[in-house]
């Protein structure tokens, strides 16, 4: 009687161990699940908290977490690792995966890979790191998306032997759990990268829309187009300033700018009008009649650094010059400059030529306009000048033999006229 209760109460403290697991194991998961939920734009916490509660849940000393890149595993997280095991770790990592380690054949198998005495693994290569972080057995199991392993959780402990297979399941559901965060950050970025570009989209055609506005409502004067294209220029390609010029033929002129403070606008006015060389960006794209970019001007041999420039105008790296072309001649210039250096992207550059377009159109308009003007106050003119003639003609039919008269309306008419 005595031994059935003896057992009795060790089976009753074995399912009360294992019950107590499966809590700790279920609470592990629902606190990496609630980490995945909080953190929808970084993995790095959830690859924090999976290390962690693998490593304890396993009775492991140490947990490493693995990103692949294409080419090469790189660790990401890691729990209980002193600080010559983490050096040691930097030493040999990131490698290509290769089944000298537990996280390399798991990788290149895409499942679970057991080693369980390291030092008796004739294909074991990593054994200064376990003598360094004193361990013995390791376990790896993939991190797979879509078929294709993206990285792996890697478990080490001092004693020799294979991991039960609670544990392996448990790591099994942590490596599901890494996926999903890593496949949530995924579609979270790509979400906000179209959402981006929507946004951009419209603010686009914003700007555009608000130039043709410009340009329909100053179908005389020019001045109110290049403002609006400098304002818009400079802010949807995130520029230190923007420039616009025109180009009699001979010489580049300043018209119009933004983001650029009074003794910068200075400046600039005292170095134009000049005309067009290599030393800027502006001359280059009227010399060559398409679109300039400087990455660099630090390092570009023939950029001339404005160096009358303020401190706040004269902080820019790099630049991008659209010119403004009619009839496949160059008329002006926009010029857009940012703080870093860098080509600008292609959809910066599409859109300056469109607003480079614009800017033709309301040159060529303001142009056709005044020629307009021109033509009807001629035609006016003439008209008048008729008038005049056959009022005087009319005179002297009437009154041959009055020449006061005659003399009268001369005189009237010249006065008009």
């Amino acid at each position: 009687m005595e031994k059935m209760s003896v057992s009795l109460s060790r089976r009753i403290e074995l399912l009360e161990r294992e019950l107590g697991e499966v809590l700790e194991q279920q609470t592990a998961t629902s606190e990496i699940l609630r980490v995945i939920s909080t953190s929808p734009n970084d993995v790095q916490p959830v690859f924090d908290a999976i290390a962690e509660n693998a490593a304890r849940l396993c009775g492991a000393e140490f947990c490493f977490v693995f990103r692949f890149d294409g080419e090469l595993l790189h660790p990401v997280a890691y729990h209980g690792v002193s600080r010559d095991g983490i050096e040691a770790v930097r030493a040999n990592f990131p490698q290509r995966p290769n089944r000298g380690n537990a996280t390399g054949r798991a990788f290149i198998s895409g499942a679970i890979a057991q080693i369980p005495d390291v030092f008796a693994d004739p294909d074991y290569r990593m054994l200064s790191l376990a003598t360094i972080m004193s361990y013995r057995s390791a376990i790896a199991v993939p991190l797979v998306r879509k078929g294709r392993p993206i990285g792996s959780i890697a478990v080490t402990r001092r004693a020799v032997g294979f991991f039960p297979e609670r544990q392996v399941e448990l790591l099994q559901t942590f490596a599901d759990q890494a996926v999903i965060a890593i496949e949530n950050v995924r579609l979270f970025e790509e979400a906000q990268a179209h959402n981006k570009e929507i946004t951009e989209a419209l603010e686009q055609q914003t700007a555009t829309s608000e130039i043709l506005r410009a340009i329909s409502t100053s179908p005389t004067d020019v001045q109110p187009v290049f403002d609006t294209i400098a304002l818009h220029a400079a802010r949807l390609c995130s520029a230190q300033f923007c420039h616009v010029f025109r180009y009699d033929g001979e010489l580049l002129h300043f018209v119009a700018y933004h983001r650029l403070e009074p003794e910068g606008v200075e400046a600039v006015r005292a170095l134009f009008p000049a005309p067009p060389n290599r030393g800027s960006a502006a001359g280059r794209s009227i010399l060559s009649r398409s679109v300039e970019q400087i990455a660099d001007r630090l390092v570009d041999p023939e950029y001339q650094a404005h160096t009358t420039l303020g401190a706040q105008s004269a902080n820019y790296r790099s630049l991008v010059a659209v010119p403004i072309i009619r009839n496949s001649s160059p008329i002006g210039t926009i010029v857009v400059a940012r703080n870093r250096p860098g080509l600008f992207p292609d959809r910066q550059v599409e859109l300056l030529n469109t607003f480079a377009d614009q800017a033709g159109i309301a040159i060529e308009n303001v142009r056709l306009f005044t020629d307009l003007e021109l033509r009807n106050l001629q035609l006016k003119e003439s008209l008048q000048q008729q008038t005049a003639t056959a009022d005087v003609l009319k005179v002297i039919s009437r009154s041959a033999f009055d020449l006061q008269t005659v003399l009268d309306t001369l005189v009237e008419s010249a006065v008009r006229l």
